[in-house]
């Protein structure tokens, strides 16, 4: 028989070892032994295969019905609201650079006119905003 660890000494251990790592995570990122973006761009071939495996043997479904809804509320309970706010945040200049392509081309948009409540013919607004909204989209993704 193999000596091995118990599941909660191994788990223990884990946590307080990779819970002391920030330092390192920190200058792995400063310092990369490649570029991210250049190994990332790389590994499309190897991404759109691993992905299509997983769709064959189902992995999302099984991973989302062997997790449940109690692992998700307790994980996001637990971690997201701290995250949440600094992220919103760190992302701020993201957020509004994403945007300004959109905001410029609904500010140009010219709409037909509102009709009264319920008449069919305003959806042709809504129609407009989302076809603008994609259109821009597909610019900026090259398509």
């Amino acid at each position: 028989m193999v000596a091995i660890k118990s599941s909660q000494e191994a788990s223990a251990k884990w946590a307080r070892r990779a819970g002391s790592a920030s330092g390192e995570y920190e200058q792995g990122v400063k310092t990369p032994r490649r570029s991210w973006a250049g190994a990332t761009s790389a590994a499309g071939a190897a991404y759109e295969a691993g992905v299509q495996a997983a769709i064959t043997r189902k992995a999302f479904q099984n991973g989302v019905k062997n997790a449940g809804d109690a692992k998700w509320q307790k994980n996001a309970v637990e971690k997201g609201p701290a995250r949440y706010t600094q992220g919103v945040a760190l992302a701020q200049e993201d957020y509004e650079k994403g945007f300004q392509p959109y905001r410029q081309a609904l500010s140009a948009l010219v709409l037909p006119a509102r009709k009264a409540k319920g008449d069919a013919s305003n959806i042709t607004r809504v129609a407009l905003v989302a076809k603008t909204l994609h259109d821009v989209k597909m610019q900026i993704q090259g398509k």
